[in-house]
């Protein structure tokens, strides 16, 4: 079992050394965190979407932005969409589960605004007709994916692909890129 631990241990190190030698997503994520500056220097806000454990990021993140991450700071708008489960079962059931972001993306996005979307695979329908929707209201789109992208890939003004296909490893570096992106925001805005 501690061979197995240590593995696991070795293969995370490994995906994020990955992460740390590629220029272009170290470029993205700086891109990204210059967005978010950008937004909610013009009053607007960060919204985030994902399913299952990128739901969880997704809340994750936008606390950290809401709340704060390490300075004493005003709170930003930042928030995860799913976190109304009287709106969320209800739109599932009324209508579909891949319109639950989209809907509300259309009420609570603005132009300028950012949305955040969370899918391992980068082909989470939800997820994709969120971002249709966040195009179509002049939003810009920070997607986080796995390596390959997916379907996400070509919609998104940002991708943050985690250099990885596996689901845990991928995960871990979105949360990784999601505090990175945090920190940087906070200190463009708040740290003189």
């Amino acid at each position: 079992m501690r061979e197995d631990i240590k593995a696991l241990i070795a293969e995370s190190l490994y995906v994020k050394q990955q992460l740390l030698n590629n220029e272009e997503l170290i470029q993205n994520l700086e891109l990204a965190s210059k967005l978010f500056m950008d937004c909610f220097k013009g009053d607007g806000k960060v919204l985030f979407c994902g399913n299952g454990g990128s739901a969880a990021d997704a809340q994750h993140i936008s606390a950290e932005l809401s709340g704060r991450y390490k300075l004493d700071r005003k709170p930003l708008f930042a928030e995860a969409l799913h976190v109304n489960t009287s709106y969320m079962t209800a739109v599932a059931n009324d209508y579909s589960y891949d319109e639950v972001y989209s809907r509300m993306v259309e009420a609570a996005g603005r132009k300028g605004d950012v949305l955040v979307a969370i899918s391992t695979s980068g082909n989470s329908s939800n997820i994709l007709r969120a971002i249709e929707k966040a195009r179509s209201v002049g939003m810009h789109v920070v997607g986080m994916t796995g390596q390959s992208g997916g379907a996400m890939k070509e919609n998104c003004d940002i991708l943050l692909n985690a250099p990885s296909s596996n689901t845990p490893r991928i995960q871990e570096c979105h949360i990784l890129m999601g505090h990175i992106i945090c920190e940087l925001t906070e200190k463009g805005l708040f740290d003189a």
